[in-house]
């Protein structure tokens, strides 16, 4: 049936307001039905889990609805699902739990590539156990990674690797990295915030013994996501109030989970799985079914998009990779992103200006703290918000 941008923007009450959005990195837009989810799930009849009262039973039903959906989206097992505040949160939360073991003479793999929740738990667990820290590097012009085989010992008890940079879309070989990360005996740590918002995911083909990822990324409510075999769920005791369960993956979710956001998760993949027209025979097929459209819409827009820039000879773009998602950061001759970033939103064109907390990589690149203009692709951009975005870019060189 193809992509259906004109569907699927008018599911997006936000876009009423005019305002073109290239900020869907850092957060994107909801679609109604996420929304009425939410709404539903308040408003209906609401208490504690159980299984007695019809309040107990909904709440039931969305965390169970929930860790399925999560799962048909990331080929993972509901059983290995665990919900938290945030991907940082959860990152800090299990950099905790697995680091109890390690000790001096024991390496931890950082990447220079990565958000900074998936570098600064890891750092502050490694000088905490007296673990020693390790980086990897990637080619500032290029944007890949460097080799992993070139920081991996016998030594090695953890990878942490960002699955696409959410400065500059670097997708890194991820499935190798972890492959190798295993044969040294190490655990394979993914962030997958970024990716998850445009690629089609199997944490089996990935590798990944720990995936997260965030939910408001793609299209649902605020909140953190993490799946791990539960196997190795299993291995993995926090700490934790006597009461509550021994059972995975609730012995990792502490207090009361916020139900309504739950119920906005599922609806979030439901609608994710409707993108691509035809749902197929299951929710996991109908996500692959959309992703595969997703993926060559946003292709095609990216490469219109990009192909206007080139022509602007006082803007530089730092995304270079090979394989990368349709993120853009820009720099430009003589000219503060800062100052672009109040322009264009002055025009109603929102692209934010940071580091947007992939601290490391915007020093790699020799932006210092400050990072650049970020201009990111989200399932309702449309080539009219490009144009515009094009526009707004040639008045401020101009300016």
């Amino acid at each position: 049936m193809g992509y259906d941008i004109d569907r699927i923007r008018a599911d997006f009450p936000a876009l009423e307001s005019g305002n073109a959005h290239f900020d869907g990195p850092g957060g994107t837009q909801t679609p109604r039905q996420v929304a009425q989810a939410i709404a539903g799930a308040l408003t209906a009849p609401l208490s504690n889990r159980g299984t007695l009262t019809q309040g107990e039973k909904n709440a039931e039903q969305f965390v169970l609805s929930a860790r399925d959906a999560m799962a048909a989206l990331l080929g993972g097992e509901s059983t290995g699902v665990v919900f938290g505040r945030s991907a940082t949160q959860l990152c800090y939360d299990f950099s905790r739990w697995i680091s109890r073991d390690w000790g001096p003479g024991d390496e931890i793999v950082v990447t220079r590539l990565d958000h900074d929740s998936n570098i600064r738990p890891w750092a502050q667990a490694a000088e905490r156990t007296g673990a020693t820290l390790k980086w990897l590097n990637f080619d500032p012009e290029s944007g890949e990674l460097d080799s992993i085989d070139s920081v991996l010992s016998e030594h090695t008890k953890l990878v942490a690797v960002t699955a696409a940079s959410n400065l500059i879309g670097t997708k890194p070989p991820v499935a190798s990295i972890s492959k190798a990360a295993h044969e040294v005996g190490a655990l394979c740590y993914v962030d997958g915030v970024h990716y998850t918002a445009h690629c089609f995911v199997d944490v089996d083909e990935l590798g990944a013994d720990f995936y997260s990822c965030s939910p408001y990324k793609f299209l649902g409510p605020h909140l953190g996501v993490l799946h791990a075999r539960p196997s190795l769920l299993e291995e993995l005791w926090p700490d934790k109030l006597l009461p509550s369960t021994n059972q995975v993956p609730e012995r990792f979710e502490f207090g009361t989970l916020p139900y309504e956001m739950l119920a906005g998760v599922s609806a979030a993949v439901d609608y994710l799985s409707t993108l691509g027209g035809a749902q197929g025979n299951s929710l996991r097929d109908g996500v692959r079914n959309s992703f595969e459209s997703l993926e060559q819409y946003e292709h095609e827009l990216l490469a219109k998009l990009e192909a206007e820039l080139s022509t602007m000879s006082k803007v530089k773009i730092h995304s270079n990779a090979k394989n990368r998602t349709p993120t853009l950061l820009l720099t430009f001759e003589g000219k503060s992103t800062v100052d672009a970033y109040h322009f264009l939103a002055a025009r109603k064109v929102d692209a934010p200006s940071s580091n947007f907390y992939a601290l490391e990589a915007s020093r790699r690149l020799g932006l210092g703290n400050d990072g650049g203009l970020r201009v990111g692709l989200a399932p309702y951009s449309s080539a009219e918000d490009t144009n515009r975005l094009v526009t707004g870019l040639r008045e401020f060189l101009a300016s």
